[in-house]
């Protein structure tokens, strides 16, 4: 992959820099729609609706579904087809499943509006991050910048987006637009990101003669791709770990506490700190270590974050424990994802990068499932057992990952984000 692909090379295409910097734009202006409207989206639905309690669960969990479940469905389909038509189709659907969740009023419609939101999310995403990873591994090699960078630079985005998004759709609760206004605002983010693409995407071919013959076997190659499966497994414990925010975190700071009133504080130092540190943190470890290790210490430190808690001392108000929690989980979380997603390259076929790319969020959404409802069982049990076994994930996940190729190291020190 020495070459930018043929989606960033057409004669009505940006050159590699703007290309780049319109998928990073693209994370951030999904993750403002998207985040302005889902942290609401619960209390809409028992409150506003009156659904009971198992009934928001059921709903929550075909939204994760229809999104993470089906991130491979839409990784083949911009293997196929392109980015292109793969984007555009994401963000008319994400317009149509917030309008429609503006009025749904019944059981079916919410049911409906969410399937479609999550399904527009499952065509969207694997597009892009598929057509980023693609851009940094040949901007790599045209530039010398480590594509970790760029993906970093990706992460930083999204997560700024994350953070923006509940700030908008409280805005709009607090000057009394309610939930409805919340889907239309965050409607009308990607109606702009709709437009921005039609115009600036460029018009790549199809792919699909690239996956004729041989090729067209790849999908049954990845499940026999070793290396790849064991990425799968890897970032399968961190996604599991990082799921714990939902999970464990909420009874921590419950049972510090006596409410769950400052979970969004620590959110937002979460985010916070990957709008602060992801660049810098990026740049000197792409410095100092291969992308295996950078997956491995990230895991690393993760366990440590659980280890940690029922050693912290209570802080103010108690939350200490949580708070070194987050802070180390998502210390790891900015060392492991730019590594994952740019070691995804080098363990399989270009024709199937985006394939690849939604299954290996498809594979971690399923092992979120199962290990949330295992988890789950052990919210109960003394401290010190609840996270000396969640410890033991990230750690099980770092000793798969250390059979990994250790991937390629950044070209130089001089080296420097683009973008």
């Amino acid at each position: 992959m020495t070459a930018y692909p043929e989606s960033v090379t057409g004669t009505d295409a940006p050159g590699p820099t703007s290309y780049i910097r319109l998928l990073t734009t693209t994370q951030f202006a999904f993750n403002i729609g998207f985040y302005a409207v889902l942290p609401y989206l619960a209390a809409h639905l028992g409150e506003g609706l009156g659904m009971a309690g198992w009934l928001v669960g059921l709903v929550l969990g075909l939204r994760t579904f229809s999104q993470q479940g089906l991130f491979v469905v839409g990784g083949a389909l911009t293997d196929r087809y392109g980015p292109r038509p793969v984007v555009l189709a994401g963000c008319v659907l994400r317009i149509a499943g917030f309008c429609w969740l503006a009025v749904a009023g019944s059981t079916a419609t919410v049911i409906g509006a969410v399937l479609l939101i999550g399904f527009a999310a499952a065509l969207f995403s694997p597009a892009v991050e598929s057509e980023t990873a693609r851009a940094a591994v040949a901007g790599e090699s045209a530039t010398g910048t480590p594509r970790a960078q760029v993906l970093a630079v990706f992460s930083a985005a999204g997560q700024a987006g994350a953070f923006i998004g509940p700030l908008l759709g409280s805005l709009l609760l607090l000057l009394g637009g309610g939930f409805r206004s919340a889907c239309l605002a965050g409607a009308l983010v990607f109606v702009g990101v709709l437009v921005g693409h039609a115009r600036l995407m460029p018009r790549g071919p199809r792919r699909a003669t690239a996956a004729a013959g041989p090729g067209a076997r790849v999908p049954r190659r990845l499940l026999a791709n070793r290396p790849f499966l064991l990425l799968c497994l890897a970032y399968s414990c961190y996604l599991v770990s990082y799921n714990q925010l939902y999970l464990a975190l909420p009874v921590e700071v419950e049972r510090a506490t006596g409410s769950q009133g400052a979970l969004g504080v620590l959110f937002a130092l979460s985010s916070l700190l990957v709008v602060v540190a992801q660049l810098p943190l990026t740049r000197w470890s792409v410095r100092r270590m291969a992308p295996r290790t950078a997956l491995v210490a990230g895991l690393a430190v993760v366990a440590t974050g659980f280890a940690a808690v029922p050693l912290a001392p209570g802080g103010p108000a108690g939350l200490l424990p949580g708070a070194v929690l987050v802070v180390l989980l998502t210390l790891g979380q900015m060392l492991l994802v730019p590594a994952t997603r740019g070691l995804v390259p080098d363990l399989v076929d270009d024709r199937r990068l985006g394939l690849a790319t939604g299954a290996l969020s498809s594979v971690s959404g399923l092992a979120v499932l199962v290990g949330s409802a295992a988890s789950g069982t052990l919210l109960d049990t003394p401290g010190p057992v609840l996270w000396t076994v969640l410890a033991a994930v990230p750690l099980a996940g770092a000793g798969v990952a250390l059979a990994l190729p250790s991937g390629r190291r950044a070209p130089g020190p001089d080296t420097t984000v683009t973008d």
